[in-house]
């Protein structure tokens, strides 16, 4: 298979700490440096230094709960961040780790193998943050009192 991006890193997070496998593919076999971080934003930085420090701008990690979130707000504004679906890149059972899963979904990325989830930029998600609540501050919580309410047409205002 054709490689896709020659320097990139598989990310697996969790709750605590996150572990990241950088791939260097100079030549047919590929190079692995694999590194472990704890989830405060201090040593998510640290990660961010790594991976500048390496060369490596494509980032892949699998969208687990919501510990993704502050890697990825970190990391956003130098680095190509993709998230994956975990369907996407969920590893045949057996004896896994976390080490093996970081890998794993950086093979799957290296070769184009992993679509990208859709994440509002920075400066999308905050223009749109406020619309939720003016919508529910319009409106009435029931469906029901919603069609019935005349008040609330433009009309009324």
């Amino acid at each position: 298979m054709k490689v896709v991006y020659p320097i990139c890193c598989g990310v697996d997070v969790h709750k605590k700490f996150l572990v990241a496998t950088i791939i260097t593919s100079k030549g047919i076999t590929p190079n692995y440096q694999k590194k472990r971080f704890s989830t405060f934003n201090n040593s998510i930085l640290q990660f961010k230094q790594w991976l500048l420090d390496n060369n490596c701008f494509d980032v892949c990690m699998e969208s687990t709960g919501k510990y993704w979130v502050p890697v990825f707000n970190l990391l956003e504004d130098s680095i190509n961040v993709t998230i994956a679906n975990p369907k996407w890149v969920k590893a045949v059972k057996g004896n896994k780790d976390d080490t093996k899963d970081s890998k794993w979904i950086g093979d799957l990325f290296r070769l184009g193998l992993v679509p990208g989830s859709f994440i509002p930029s920075k400066h999308r998600s905050e223009s749109c943050g406020s619309i939720p609540v003016i919508a529910l501050s319009l409106f009435p919580a029931n469906p029901a009192k919603r069609i019935d309410s005349k008040m609330f047409l433009p009309s009324a205002m």
